[in-house]
């Protein structure tokens, strides 16, 4: 049976501690190591995370409990381990580093995969939204800097020769505006496509019941 674990007073001051990598002299003295290790297990921490809290604390002259720390982490990864948190964690584009044990790890894998997948497909159409503004914003710039060289060439107190040189200029605007016209034209397609898988998984996704 998993161990429910309650958390008040001081325990609760280090639960919401735990997740920096630095602690202070009093957060040290007063943590409960177990709770410590409960919720960087829970959160799919390895035992390196435990050396950010050793070294911290060595320079407040606190040791940090290992094997308490270590009985807690055990605990919080068999919550983390469960395929519902593998889904979500790979999802919102977690990392994992191998800490499930043999029994829990292939389920887990299995769901943390699926909900990876989800998370790079949403970041293709993310990036494609992305580079599709980047680009709006540069055409609209060159757009910008071609109505002030077409107004400096109607102006009265332009030469001869300066408006010789704004049309080689507006000739190059004209030419990275059609360019820039393509390059959008070309990442909406991409945009659709990656729309389209993201929602042929999503519908896959649903249907084995994530």
């Amino acid at each position: 049976m998993i161990r429910k674990w309650v958390v008040t007073g001081a325990s609760v001051f280090t639960l919401g501690l735990s997740g920096c990598a630095s602690m202070s002299s009093d957060e040290c003295a007063n943590s409960d190591w177990s709770a410590v290790g409960f919720e960087d297990g829970s959160r799919g921490y390895t035992t390196d995370r435990f050396g950010s809290h050793r070294k911290a604390c060595a320079k407040h002259g606190i040791t940090a409990d290992f094997q308490a720390y270590q009985q807690g982490r055990s605990q919080g990864l068999v919550e983390f381990c469960q395929p519902g948190r593998g889904f979500s964690f790979g999802a919102n584009g977690g990392q994992y580093h191998g800490v499930c044990a043999a029994d829990l790890e292939p389920d887990f894998l299995d769901a943390y995969r699926t909900g990876h997948q989800l998370y790079t497909l949403r970041s293709y159409v993310n990036s494609a939204n992305s580079q599709i503004h980047g680009k709006e914003n540069e055409l609209e710039a060159v757009k910008g800097q071609i109505r002030s060289k077409e107004s400096l060439i109607i102006s009265s107190e332009t030469t001869n020769e300066e408006r010789v040189l704004l049309l080689v200029d507006l000739k190059d605007l004209a030419e990275r505006t059609g360019a820039l016209e393509a390059e959008i034209e070309g990442l909406i397609a991409d945009r659709a496509r990656h729309e389209q898988d993201l929602q042929h998984y999503e519908q896959t996704v649903a249907a084995h019941g994530y």
